[in-house]
């Protein structure tokens, strides 16, 4: 008789080679779903930016007679209104700069580091947080949201003409 050869931990091995594959995938699975909730997140924040830009346009529309006097032609900064308690101790150009102010407060309480711009533009595709770029002519309104998403600046425009 031959001696049996020796096979010893073959199937040890094959264990092993198993186990590193398996925890390989797993490692793929969960990247997977970090990258797909990072673009999630990215959809939710302009979703939102979306959703208060009409806002404001909705606020626009609503004071036309402030819309006509050019009330919202330059709102870079938010102003605090604390006259308009009534609606007839407020007038069109007041209502137009409580508007803008709600809205601020609103931004920066729904998107990071949010803040917000309307202005006349002629060129509305442009500008930041620190500077809006609002340039005063043309005939179109601009509804101008910044924000900062995973440390990078996002920008949404919204023209809007009267």
């Amino acid at each position: 008789m031959s001696p049996r050869p020796c096979r010893r931990g073959i199937a040890l091995i094959e264990a092993l080679v198993a186990m590193l594959l398996l925890s390989m995938c797993a490692l793929a699975y969960a990247a997977l779903q970090l990258k797909g909730m990072t673009a999630n997140s990215g959809a939710l924040w302009r979703s939102k930016a979306v959703f208060l830009a009409n806002e404001m346009a909705d606020r626009m529309r609503a004071n036309h007679t402030g819309l006509a006097s050019n009330a919202y032609a330059r709102l870079t900064t938010a102003t605090a209104v604390t006259d308009c308690g009534t609606a007839s101790a407020c007038t069109p150009e007041r209502m137009a700069l409580l508007d803008h102010a709600q809205w601020s407060t609103t931004l920066g309480r729904e998107l990071p580091a949010g803040t917000g711009a309307v202005c006349v533009d002629s060129t509305p595709d442009d500008g930041s947080a620190a500077a809006p770029a609002c340039d005063g002519t043309g005939t179109m309104y601009a509804v101008k949201l910044f924000w900062s998403e995973r440390g990078q600046a996002a920008r949404l425009v919204l023209p809007v003409r009267p």
